[in-house]
């Protein structure tokens, strides 16, 4: 039977926490101090410690000390006292959650429900460690650079506990990826992972997607919808382009996150959800506060564990060992032995790869494709980029007293036109993703009467039209 340490100098916690963990069905050891809980650990090692923040002779963070990392001990933290420093200073040591006095006993029973499976977890991760010292792989991630071991450091730490990750990066760097190994490498990897992209659904849905509506709430609401909280309720929700949230709907996601409650549209019943949430974005968060994109009390919400996706670029051996891992699957689907060209070869490292490992994939399909023989000779040219420089004649005029709505409306068909249509490559040049364009259409040719296609037809080409925004990189 699982066995809980429970440390509080608070006698009648202590009695409370007992009796709560009991009927989880573990066993139970209380101390109400450091030296206590030491004598405790000596007698039986836990499968988890429950100890308070603030303790007569220290803190529950020398408790953690004095385990062995290898051991897969989870230790949670309580504190009346809380703060954002030592929230994220307990996650970077190694503390499994963080709860603040008085305790929600609904997610202190959440996070005692995963605990017997944290054994198994910590020895996935050893394993991890050695298949990413022979082979450069970290689970699907792959990538060897000082930079990616980093950043699979960082993510083994924060990976087993209940912290919410911000993971900032560039558009193509792997970041729906990340999040997923994240996931697996959890205590929840046994439940939900749900992936929205925020600037793809409708504002005027947004709402309802993410919290559900009841049956009659609005027109066309002609059942009850669970939302992606409810639907994700044990698991991970990640959003990514949190910065494309509409502001009135970030107020209601900070609250959620703050206290696990939320409301379907059309009701006043609060729902409680059991949900870690990864956000991600490819802008400077900081910025997007500065701009108004992003709320300054959500974005310190989300930012307790930051990671950062290196670019391409910034990966050196990394780029020829994933062109050579995309290579190897499309000759494995065709069953073909296609090989670079030497030039070809020299050319992968010689290029920035401003659209990441997205564009690494895509050139590397494109290449194989236009071999005729068994050597890939497709120069690494920057193809992409040629299309986006700038001429005297890319401009448009907007008068003064335009909505910005309007503005932005002539922006984007100015910029399509611009690219022949394509609207890959204008979402790029307008720093936006390809979903977020297409909801935009979306709603113009829902609004009026236009022929988007007419609208911005244009004589630009691109070659990378036809790729999958939505595909899964091998790499990140």
């Amino acid at each position: 039977m699982p066995h809980v340490l429970i440390v509080d100098d608070d006698a009648n916690t202590r009695a409370a926490l007992s009796e709560l963990v009991i009927a989880e069905g573990f066993t139970v050891a209380l101390a109400a101090d450091v030296r206590e809980g030491t004598i405790q650990l000596g007698r039986q090692m836990p499968d988890a410690i429950l100890s308070d923040l603030r303790l007569p002779d220290g803190n529950g963070l020398d408790l953690l000390r004095s385990l062995d990392p290898r051991g897969g001990v989870e230790t949670i933290l309580m504190t009346g006292y809380a703060s954002v420093d030592s929230a994220v200073d307990a996650l970077r040591m190694g503390v499994a959650d963080y709860l603040v006095k008085p305790i929600n006993v609904q997610r202190l029973r959440a996070i005692l429900a995963r605990i017997p499976r944290s054994v198994d977890l910590h020895a996935e991760i050893l394993s991890l460690r050695e298949t990413l010292r022979r082979y450069g792989r970290f689970g699907p991630m792959m990538g060897n650079s000082p930079a990616m071991q980093r950043l699979y450091d960082e993510m083994m730490r924060v990976a087993p506990t209940e912290a919410t990750v911000l993971l900032v990066g560039e558009s193509g760097t792997g970041k729906e990826l990340a999040a997923q190994t994240l996931h697996e490498l959890s205590l929840r990897r046994k439940r939900t992972f749900l992936a929205i992209n925020c600037g793809a659904i409708s504002p005027n849905l947004i709402e309802s997607e993410m919290f559900g509506h009841e049956r009659g709430s609005f027109t066309g609401a002609e059942r009850q919808h669970k939302g992606y909280f409810e639907r994700a309720d044990g698991g991970t929700l990640f959003l990514d382009e949190i910065t494309e949230m509409p502001l009135e709907l970030q107020v209601k996601l900070l609250r959620v996150l703050e206290t696990g409650l939320f409301m379907r549209v059309g009701t006043v019943k609060e729902t409680a959800a059991d949900v870690r949430v990864i956000a991600a974005t490819n802008r400077d968060p900081e910025d997007a506060v500065r701009q108004g994109r992003l709320r300054e009390d959500l974005y310190h919400r989300l930012n307790v564990f930051p990671l950062e996706l290196p670019p391409l670029r910034a990966r050196g051996d990394d780029v020829a060992m994933l062109a050579d891992s995309f290579l190897a699957g499309l000759n494995q689907e065709a069953r073909t032995s296609k090989t670079f060209a030497p030039s070809v070869r020299e050319g992968l490292t010689g290029h920035d790869w401003p659209g990441n490992v997205r564009e690494l994939r895509n050139f590397v399909q494109r290449a194989f494709i236009l071999a005729d023989e068994g050597l890939l000779t497709t120069p690494v040219a920057p193809v992409s980029m040629s299309l986006g420089v700038r001429q005297d004649a890319d401009s448009i005029s907007i008068p003064m007293g335009t909505s910005l709505a309007e503005a932005e409306r002539q922006l984007i068909f100015a910029t399509l036109k611009r690219h022949g249509g394509v609207r890959r490559r204008a979402a790029h040049v307008l720093g936006i993703s390809s979903k977020t364009l297409y909801n935009r259409l979306e709603e113009y040719a829902a609004d009026a009467d236009v022929d988007i296609d007419r609208a911005t037809a244009g004589t630009a080409d691109d070659p990378f039209e036809a790729e999958d925004d939505g595909a899964p990189v091998p790499a990140g």
